[in-house]
């Protein structure tokens, strides 16, 4: 039996999809600012709201994302859906690690760390599992690599 999960699964691999999906970015963030974190990504997938600051205006930004755990520590991807630069929160979080997640309603402080090398390799295995479109994405962003951070509770 095909549940919707899988079929979003499936369908995260079309550039049709992902392009309504990305069109949804707003709604999501609403939806998670609404109910405070406990909804986000309609519950398809593991899904967390990352809180940074931003590089040029010192404000809060919030971003929904897909996410894997590693221990104690979150690790997401800056895939932006497969487009050639990366997502604004990369740039936040390079520029001041200090962030928080926001799951389930419950928010920790986390540090964010961009990984490399085998880390990177098996952080990034970890994120396909939950989110098989990556690979796709990775693909369409073939002039970049997609940044992986561990987001590691301060």
């Amino acid at each position: 039996m095909l549940t919707v999960g899988r079929l979003v699964r499936r369908l995260g691999h079309e550039a049709w999809f992902v392009a309504a999906l990305r069109t949804l970015v707003p709604a999501d963030r609403l939806v998670g600012r609404l109910t405070r974190g406990r909804v986000v990504a309609l519950g398809l997938a593991p899904s967390l709201i990352l809180t940074t600051t931003g590089r040029r205006s010192g404000l809060p930004r919030d971003s929904p994302l897909l996410y894997a755990r590693d221990g104690d520590a979150y690790v997401v991807a800056g895939s932006n859906w497969g487009q050639p630069h990366h997502p604004a929160w990369v740039l936040n979080l390079l520029a001041d690690p200090a962030a928080t997640v926001t799951v389930g309603g419950i928010r920790v402080p986390v540090r964010g760390r961009r990984v490399d090398g085998a880390q990177r390799d098996r952080l990034w295995a970890m994120l396909v599992a939950e989110w098989p479109a990556y690979r796709t994405y990775a693909e369409r962003a073939a002039n970049r690599d997609i940044a992986v951070f561990r987001l590691e509770p301060a």
